[in-house]
């Protein structure tokens, strides 16, 4: 039997039992199940005999995993394990971590004879480490399994065990640290220590904690730096190459001005719809609706002419995308449907296999013949739909200008 097996068993409670709301408090041992009530035997450890308190040697065990802590701290939870079995007697030890999100324990450091279990995970309203929560204080049990199904289906047999709250008086506590004996072992003096062992432990996990979310953040704030850094890069050489581009195409200064003016609002718009996504995937993204959208608004296009599902878009594509739907709306303001009083644009975008297809169709325009030569607008249309693998298609019908667009998914992502 190992861990594997072990959380086959704990789900297949789960999928069976009833038990509390996750985290429902249960403060007192009336409250308990008769089967769980009738294991605790907490009341034994004052009355069974007790060596006199060793406060050197406990001292010098706290000034081990101090410097444990500050050199190794990977190390601490196994030799806080190993320090509570040799103090205690025990045969058996190992911390159990609260994990919220699934409302389970995990083991962690198990030593002794339950150390293939190491990683296995309980149920938090199903187990002894849930009543030592629960009761916020010290408990001992004999034989758990016979209130606990899922011990004794992995056939751990288990005399007595200590449980002490793993954490300090002034924050709920994370888990527990627990110590299996023999019958009959454990006194008073076993739980005062493993209590101070428990409160130090806790101390050192939040530390442990509170390093490991810093160095998150640090680590999240670098990364934001660089794809910032590098996203003004990408902007500038954008923003290079279409001012020496509509530079060589204006005949005039104001043309000049009119133009780029329109396709850096137009680069604006779309990276104003750029947002962070932390995660496995931390590219910046925006989606394909909003950029359509946003691009087309100054035209005064109703939204409800846009249609299809939502598909996320990254920083470069956004770039590329905002430019080629802003020179479609530009032609069609100086020369097709837009520049009609009922003309008007649907959009359109559909995913086929590994492809996004989108379908712009100019409404309510007199018939326009196809142009005899092809301007800059055109070729830049072109030439960025190639720049991200895609394919274009026009068709100039009655009612107006058709264009399809075929792009592959993959190149969307950067």
């Amino acid at each position: 039997m190992d861990a594997t097996n072990i959380d086959a068993l704990t789900r297949r409670w789960h999928d069976s039992a009833i038990v509390a709301s996750p985290g429902a408090p249960m403060r007192s041992q009336a409250r308990l199940p008769d089967s769980v009530a009738a294991v605790i035997i907490s009341d034994q450890l004052a009355n069974r005999r007790s060596a006199a308190p060793d406060f050197l040697r406990e001292k010098l065990a706290i000034q081990d995993l101090a410097e444990v802590m500050s050199d190794h701290p990977e190390e601490i939870l196994p030799r806080l394990v190993r320090t509570g079995m040799e103090i205690c007697g025990a045969h058996s030890a190992g911390i159990s971590i609260f994990e919220p999100e699934a409302n389970q324990f995990r083991w962690y450091a198990l030593a002794g004879k339950l150390s293939t279990f190491e990683g296995a995970t309980t149920p938090r309203n199903f187990s002894p480490c849930g009543v030592c929560l629960d009761l916020a204080a010290p408990i001992l049990m004999e034989h758990p399994e016979r209130a606990y199904d899922w011990i004794g289906d992995a056939r751990i047999t288990i005399p007595e065990v200590l449980l002490v709250p793993l954490g300090v008086k002034s924050a709920a506590a994370i888990g527990t640290l627990w110590l299996i004996s023999d019958a009959g072992h454990f006194n008073k003096e076993h739980a005062r220590v493993t209590a101070e062992l428990a409160a130090f432990g806790g101390m050192a996990l939040r530390m442990i904690q509170s390093e490991q979310k810093l160095a998150l953040a640090m680590q999240r704030q670098e990364t934001l730096m660089r794809e910032m850094s590098h996203r003004i890069k990408n902007l500038f050489s954008v923003a290079d190459s279409m001012v020496r581009m509509t530079a060589r195409n204006a005949e005039t200064k104001e043309e000049l001005a009119e133009t780029l003016s329109g396709r850096l609002h137009a680069l604006s718009e779309a990276n104003g719809l750029i947002r962070r996504s932390f995660g496995d995937d931390v590219a910046a993204v925006a989606n394909l609706g909003d950029l359509v959208a946003c691009i087309l608004r100054p035209h005064g296009v109703a939204t409800s002419n846009f249609n299809g599902p939502p598909v996320a878009i990254g920083e470069q594509a956004a770039d590329h995308l905002a430019l080629v739907f802003h020179e479609l709306a530009t032609n069609a303001a100086k020369y097709g449907s837009l520049s009609r009083d009922k003309g008007g644009i649907d959009v359109t975008w559909s995913v086929d296999a590994d492809r996004l297809e989108i379908d712009w169709t100019e409404t309510g325009a007199d018939a326009v013949a196809a142009p005899t030569s092809t301007g800059f607008g055109t070729k830049l249309v072109e030439t960025t739909i190639e720049r991200i693998g895609g394919r274009i298609h026009r068709t100039w019908t009655l009612g107006g200008l058709s264009v399809a667009i075929s792009l592959p998914l993959g190149s969307l992502g950067r």
